[in-house]
């Protein structure tokens, strides 16, 4: 997508940070104004991100202005506010294919651009990051500066402090940027966020060197306007020569300059056609999750649920209303979220975790060491289990069943409908003698009517066809597209839900009627539900052929669910490729 001289005749002068610097900077508040323009107009094309990235335009067009990227380090935190950096760093013309497949990372990514020093997806890592880079800088000697722009949502996290607490200590040349503007992807909540609130009051300006942030040991300047440009570019000035860890706090405005976007940022924290011109009653696994939460929570007063800031997007907005006293949004703190859970189910409630699949490897010793090895009954909710699609590889939901599978007494399950999904959910939640886990995609389900509640008996799997010589066993939702394959095959087909504990019976079962064994998964197969098989087999001396139809060991990067279901083969059509040429082969 050019740029329109007439439309955009500031924004055309500046396709490079180079060529921004030679701008005059009376003209800088002209174009903040035509990319914020310009970004809304790829959004409305490319769809994507979009509140984060109008609210941070005036503090990318100062930190490209002021500081000598790429040379400067500039790390973004989270990548959702990096949409201006991408524009203005050689990228405007390739901006209209971000989130799509072989276009545009969705985030920062290193192999993309010499701007992008360091990849990111989740958040609370630029100060880490930055950190190590500013030390290095200081080693190396040239002057080179180290700045992180990091949310006031990203900043809670337990790894942010951790940096923060550290930087204090070695004090490198490291400038913080704190983009505060009350807004993760949903409201901000917690103690520093009740800080910060103290800190925008100019009423209070006696406690301003007595913030939290003083009392580390970094140098803070703020609060100021983060929608002032010629103002910005003059603090950062100041501050640029600075040689000590140094913490700026601009208030902002998240979805700036478009009043939808403002009005409601939860909304418009990613634009989605889908989401406006929908009008399907097909329920998504997270609504399905939702509703039967708050049928749960009627039923048992023990009942409280915990997200670590997703409350949206995991289905959890009327549930927080309708019992505000058992729901708890702890932040983007999944670590803490686990241990929270464990402290509770110690006391004899039964928390229920929700949580994205790639959020949830960032609590693993927690889920290890807090809950699994007391055996404590904490219900795992993992939403957006496998492929995710225009995230790309930092959120595919891919590895999930690999690195759970291995946790001793840990119940793993995969519905392949809605209504398996609600099942299990109340299974786990019944089940008091360890945690219980079930992995649902992200997207709507198959239209599949909701029965109610009941509990599932562990470990028994579901034969939905009697074929001859090929037994497929799946685990998921990719049950339909195995069904075709299996009609065109003629193969039995067992839904086997239970990842762990394994249908071992069916196993032995199909091991002595069929010639050949194909597991399906949407994941890594490397460690696996498929390798859980092949594993069980080679225990027992079974001597059959077994085919694992999953995802290869590498990451997934972004594109539609549908194309890179096609891409790696796990719709219908190559599923029935793939085992017919491997059956050919043997």
């Amino acid at each position: 997508m050019n740029f329109d001289i007439k439309k955009y005749p500031i924004l055309s002068l500046a396709n490079s940070v180079k060529k921004l610097r030679c701008l005059d900077i009376s003209q800088l508040p002209q174009l903040c104004i035509e990319l914020r323009k310009y970004l809304l107009d790829i959004i409305f094309f490319t769809e994507g991100h979009c509140a984060s990235g109008l609210g941070v335009i005036e503090i990318t067009v100062a930190l490209h202005y002021v500081y000598d990227t790429p040379f400067d380090n500039l790390l973004w935190d989270v990548g959702h506010q990096s949409y201006p950096h991408k524009i203005l760093t050689g990228r405007s013309e390739k901006i209209i294919t971000i989130r799509k497949k072989n276009g545009l990372h969705p985030f920062p990514f290193r192999e993309e651009s010499k701007y992008d020093i360091f990849g990111v997806g989740h958040s609370s890592t630029s100060i880490s990051a930055g950190l190590g880079l500013s030390i290095a800088a200081q080693k190396e000697g040239k002057n080179r500066k180290t700045v992180c722009v990091v949310g006031d949502g990203a900043i809670t996290a337990g790894m942010a402090f951790e940096a923060i607490n550290h930087s204090g200590e070695v004090q490198s040349d490291l400038l913080i940027i704190l983009n505060d503007n009350g807004m993760s992807i949903s409201k901000n909540t917690g103690g520093l966020n009740k800080h910060l609130k103290i800190l925008r009051n100019f009423k209070y300006k006696n406690i301003l060197k007595n913030s939290f942030f003083e009392n580390l040991s970094l140098k803070y300047f703020g609060p100021f306007d983060g929608h002032n440009v010629i103002n910005l570019i003059q603090i950062l000035k100041n501050i640029k020569n600075k040689k000590s860890t140094c913490l700026l706090h601009l208030i902002t405005k998240k979805g700036k300059g478009y009043f939808p976007a403002e009005f409601n940022p939860i909304k418009w924290h990613s634009f989605s056609k889908y989401n406006f011109t929908s009008s399907t009653k097909i329920l998504t696994y997270s609504e399905v999750f939702g509703s039967w939460l708050c049928e749960m929570a009627k039923i048992d007063e023990k009942l409280i649920a915990i997200t670590p800031a997703m409350c949206e997007g995991s289905g959890m907005l009327n549930f927080s209303r309708l019992f505000p006293n058992r729901y708890f949004d702890v932040a983007i703190s999944e670590q803490h979220a686990v241990t929270f859970a464990a402290g509770l189910a110690v006391a004899g409630y039964k928390p229920v975790v929700s949580i994205y699949s790639t959020f949830l490897q960032r609590a693993y010793d927690q889920i290890i060491h807090d809950v699994a090895l007391q055996k404590l009954p904490v219900l795992f909710a993992i939403d957006r289990g496998g492929i995710v699609g225009h995230d790309g590889p930092t959120h595919q939901g891919l590895f999930d069943l690999s690195y759970l599978r291995c946790i001793p007494g840990i119940i793993i399950m995969t519905p392949s409908n809605e209504d398996e999904c609600r099942q299990m959910l109340y299974t786990g939640y019944m089940n008091n003698k360890g945690p219980s886990v079930v992995r649902y995609p992200k997207g709507i389900g198959t239209g599949t009517p909701l029965m109610p509640m009941h509990i599932l008996p562990l470990g028994k799997s579901v034969t939905k066809r009697i074929g001859s010589k090929i037994a497929i066993l799946n685990f998921g939702t990719l049950l339909e597209d195995a069904l075709l394959a299996a009609n065109e095959l003629n193969a039995t087909l067992v839904d086997m839900r239970f990842v762990k504990p394994l249908d071992t019976n069916i196993i032995l079962k199909l091991s002595t009627e069929c010639k050949f064994l194909v597991t399906i998964e949407e994941g890594i197969i490397s460690g696996g539900a498929g390798s859980f098989i092949n594993e069980f087999i080679m225990l027992k001396k079974i001597l059959i052929p077994v085919l694992n139809i999953g995802l290869p060991d590498e990451f997934i990067f972004q594109g539609n669910q549908q194309e890179i279901k096609h891409e790696y083969e796990l719709d219908a059509v190559g599923i029935k490729k793939k085992i017919f040429s491997w059956i050919s082969d043997i």
